[in-house]
């Protein structure tokens, strides 16, 4: 049941990072526009690249279960900052700060998750363990 559990866990936050990655394609100039409301303005579009390859790349890793603790790790380093600058809750009007603040917990709680992932590794149901086992005899 382990094995099993680990597998759809995977295949859950992949998902989500997977539709992420894909929104910040098929809406670049609108994410590009909210990246200047936060006041990130260094090279946006190098810096949205980098991090649509970065979560792709990240997400498609802990899916496979291959190297999937370096892929959760991308995502973590994404994810932690992503939940730091957008719902940095203790900012905002008091009108907004208990919506932001479960937003803020709620992605708090994916990213122990991520760090599950990458404590655990893929568990049996992974691409990385199906290399292992099938290895020919010297």
């Amino acid at each position: 049941m382990k094995d099993v559990a680990d597998l759809l866990g995977r295949i859950f936050i992949s998902l989500l990072f997977i539709f992420e990655s894909l929104d910040t394609v098929f809406f670049f100039d609108n994410t590009k526009k909210t990246l200047t409301d936060y006041g990130i303005t260094y090279h946006p579009n190098i810096l949205l690249g980098f991090m649509i390859l970065l979560v792709f790349i990240g997400s498609i890793l802990v899916l496979i279960g291959y190297y999937a603790r370096v892929g959760a790790f991308m995502l973590l380093v994404y994810w932690l900052t992503f939940t730091l600058t957008v719902y940095s809750f203790w900012n905002d009007p008091p009108s907004l700060q208990r919506i932001n603040s479960l937003y803020f917990m709620r992605n708090m709680a994916l990213c122990g998750g991520l760090l599950l992932l990458i404590a655990n590794g893929a568990g049996n149901y992974s691409v990385k363990r199906l290399i292992h086992v099938m290895r020919l005899p010297k």
